[in-house]
C-alpha cells in the first residue's frame, strides 16, 4: 500500500528561504532605504518639526516593523498560516501609505525651504526625498506581491 506522506508546498518561506523568494527578498532593500531616510532626516535640523517629525516616525516605525517581520519570517514564527499572509499584505500596504505621505511631506518642505538652507543640508534633504520615494516603491512592489501570494494561499 502506498501512503502519501508528501507535505504541501509552503507558500510562506522561512529561514534562508526569505532571501531567495519574492516578495521576501525585498526586506533587505526596504531596511536599507528606510534606514537611509531615517539617518538623512535625523542628520539635519528638524525644521519645521511637525512634518519632519512625521517623516521620522514613519521611517523609524517601518524600519523596526520590517526588521521584526523579517525576524518572524526568518525564524519560522509564522507557521505558514493564512493569517500571516494576510497580515503581511496589510502591513506592506500600510507602509506604502505611510511612506507616500512622508515622502510628499518631505519633498514639500524641502522645496519650500531650498533658499533658507545651506547647499549641503539641501542636498541631504533631496537625498532623503529620493530614498523615501524609493522606499515607497519597494513597499508597493512588496505589497502587490504579498497580495498575490495571499490570494493564492
Amino acid at each position: 500500500h502506498f501512503v502519501n506522506t508528501a507535505q504541501p508546498m509552503s507558500s510562506l518561506p522561512s529561514g534562508l528561504g526569505i532571501c531567495t523568494t519574492a516578495p521576501d527578498i525585498l526586506y533587505l532593500p526596504e531596511l536599507v532605504f528606510g534606514g537611509l531616510v531615517w539617518i538623512l532626516v535625523a542628520s539635519t535640523r528638524v525644521v519645521p518639526a511637525n512634518p519632519l517629525g512625521w517623516v521620522m516616525f514613519v521611517s523609524l516605525f517601518c524600519f523596526v516593523m520590517t526588521f521584526l517581520w523579517l525576524v518572524v519570517f526568518a525564524c519560522g514564527g509564522h507557521k505558514n498560516s493564512y493569517g500571516w499572509a494576510a497580515a503581511d499584505c496589510a502591513y506592506h500596504f500600510l507602509a506604502v501609505t505611510f511612506y507616500l505621505s512622508a515622502g510628499v511631506a518631505l519633498a514639500y518642505i524641502t522645496f519650500l525651504s531650498k533658499v533658507a538652507l545651506t547647499y549641503r543640508i539641501y542636498q541631504i534633504n533631496i537625498s532623503a526625498v529620493v530614498f523615501a520615494f524609493a522606499s515607497t516603491l519597494l513597499y508597493f512592489i512588496h505589497a502587490i506581491l504579498s497580495a498575490i501570494r495571499w490570494k493564492n494561499f
